[in-house]
């Protein structure tokens, strides 16, 4: 395969140990990198855009190895694509990449995830796009998820990568030699035990810290072929997950579903 011009981004930071190994092994596999990424911890702001505030980019080559041009940049990771593809970019990247993610996004998490949004805006754009996230919060060692990143980008990038679609990869923390198999995955459906956490500010006024803890469900997922596990059962596995995912939102459901509605007399069809 012919260098790609590949762009990068992330949540978690232009100081990432995750964009670091996954922009490396990029550049290290011959490809033309860009990285444009948040100039801080932006992780859990969905696709939110900047729109009251300016957005500044610094260059930031020097956090990286030579060769690869970096941006750190003031607003949001969809922010961040957006101003590489129609303002820092001379030319339309052959690939989108966004993470290392410094922990899971797995099942609807993706919702909230700046890391997937990145790469949905790529995919919005046309661009074939993918997300890739170290399933630990804990574990630092990016070089191999980097490695399987690149490799599992440039394998579907060769056969075919059909418009529209996302792909969102997974990686649990171990060494690759110990890891099993890559397989593709359904979306689990995530839950939560949401908890607030109230304090006191100096001056007496009450503020939260959004806690909670995940529920252990390795069954619950969503649209796709039964006999493919959840991403989540995957990674309990310790092997990899990727999970195709597209924008189109439209309800799947039977239509019949839907509620009957009457508004000023008229049924709504």
């Amino acid at each position: 395969m012919a260098p790609l011009r590949i762009l990068i981004s992330n949540d978690d930071g232009v100081f990432a140990d995750g964009i670091r190994a996954l922009a490396g092994a990029a550049a290290a596999a011959g490809h033309q990198v860009t990285v444009v990424c948040p100039d801080r911890e932006r992780s859990a702001t969905g696709h939110g855009l900047t729109l009251q505030t300016p957005i500044r980019a610094e260059k930031a080559d020097s956090l990286f190895d030579a060769g690869i041009s970096a941006w750190a940049c003031s607003g949001t990771p969809a922010d961040c694509m957006k101003l590489a593809l129609f303002e820092l970019m001379d030319e339309a990247p052959d690939l989108v990449l966004s993470g290392i993610n410094h922990g899971p996004n797995l099942g609807t998490d993706v919702f909230c995830s700046g890391t997937v949004a990145a790469a949905m805006e790529g995919t919005l754009e046309g661009l074939p796009s993918m997300a890739i996230s170290s399933a630990c919060f804990q574990w630092r060692d990016f070089q191999g998820a980097a490695a399987l990143a690149v490799e599992v980008a440039t394998a579907a990038l060769r056969d075919q990568w059909p418009e529209n679609l996302l792909l969102n990869l997974n990686i649990p923390p171990c060494r690759p030699e110990v890891m099993g198999p890559l397989r593709w995955t359904r979306l689990s459906i995530r839950r939560y035990d949401e908890q607030f956490s109230p304090r006191k500010d100096p001056r007496g006024r009450t503020y939260y810290w959004l806690a909670g803890e995940v529920v252990d469900d390795l069954e619950s997922g969503g649209d796709g072929p039964r006999d493919w596990p959840t991403d989540v059962a995957q990674i309990e596995a310790n092997s990899p997950s990727l999970t195709p995912i597209q924008p189109e939102l439209f309800w799947r459901g039977p239509l019949g579903g839907l509620p009957r509605l009457e508004l000023n007399g008229q049924r709504v069809r």
